[in-house]
């Protein structure tokens, strides 16, 4: 099932999206009982599929992405966190601070939180994901450079750009990431590459934090990340997923 977030008539609602592209409203909560209903008239504009209390980042899951801004490998996962306030949905918006001189886009696959989970065991790590979403870890690199903590550099408003849905059937073993700013190849991984899987990843983040249905979990960039300008269009791409499109606008004062 592939779960959306979408607007109708000002209120936010729950969707789920057919095979054959048919937006469906439903009734219900996704983390207990989705009931698809009728289908949707007209255009829809998706929102962030997820509303989630804390977002969970994993830096340097890629050796290649470590070794291209000189960093070594970690020793175990390196985590920070993006404020929920950071949130937007396909097609919005990400603004370009006045505060940084250098944006660059991350693509990231998105792992998605289905029920309580503290203290889980690798080998069951993947009972408690719901599903599987599109992510893209947009940074200030020369703030996050300057600051001693990462916070600033990727917390920004428009900073985190999730979608376009929720795929609960995904299977996330082996597919390729990618991000094309306009119609440039940039980033280009695939899972596989990943230092720390996904099992592993839940495991060491639940042993020290509790994580709600609908957290998230952006599970790292592959190579290749080249800054942005205003005017730019970013699409993350996960195989068999989807695409996520954002495009960049200078700060208005």
């Amino acid at each position: 099932m592939r779960i959306i977030r979408y607007d109708d008539a000002g209120t936010t609602r729950w969707g789920v999206i057919d095979p054959d592209g048919t937006v469906r409203a439903a009734t219900g909560d996704p983390f207990t009982e989705l009931v698809p209903g009728e289908p949707v008239g007209g255009d829809v504009r998706l929102r962030a599929p997820v509303v989630p209390s804390k977002i969970v980042c994993v830096g340097r899951n890629y050796a290649d992405h470590a070794a291209e801004f000189g960093n070594p490998v970690p020793k175990e996962p390196l985590i920070f966190l993006k404020p929920p306030s950071s949130i937007v949905g396909p097609d919005d918006e990400v603004v370009y601070p006045s505060l940084s001189g250098r944006l660059d886009p991350e693509a990231e696959l998105v792992v998605v939180i289905g029920r309580t989970a503290r203290r889980v065991k690798e080998e069951d790590a993947l009972s408690v994901v719901f599903g599987y979403t599109i992510g893209n870890d947009v940074t200030a690199r020369d703030i996050q450079k300057s600051d001693p903590q990462w916070t600033r550099g990727k917390g920004f408003d428009t900073f985190c750009p999730l979608g376009p849905w929720v795929d609960t059937a995904f299977d996330p073993s082996d597919v390729r990431v990618t991000c094309t700013v306009n119609d440039e190849l940039r980033q280009d991984g695939r899972t596989t590459d990943f230092l720390f899987g996904i099992p592993e990843l839940i495991a060491y983040v639940s042993a020290f934090s509790t994580l709600e249905p609908g957290d998230v979990i952006m599970t790292g960039t592959p190579p290749g990340v080249r800054s942005v300008r205003p005017g730019d269009t970013m699409t993350v791409a996960v195989e068999g997923l989807g695409e996520l499109r954002n495009p960049v606008v200078a700060e208005q004062p």
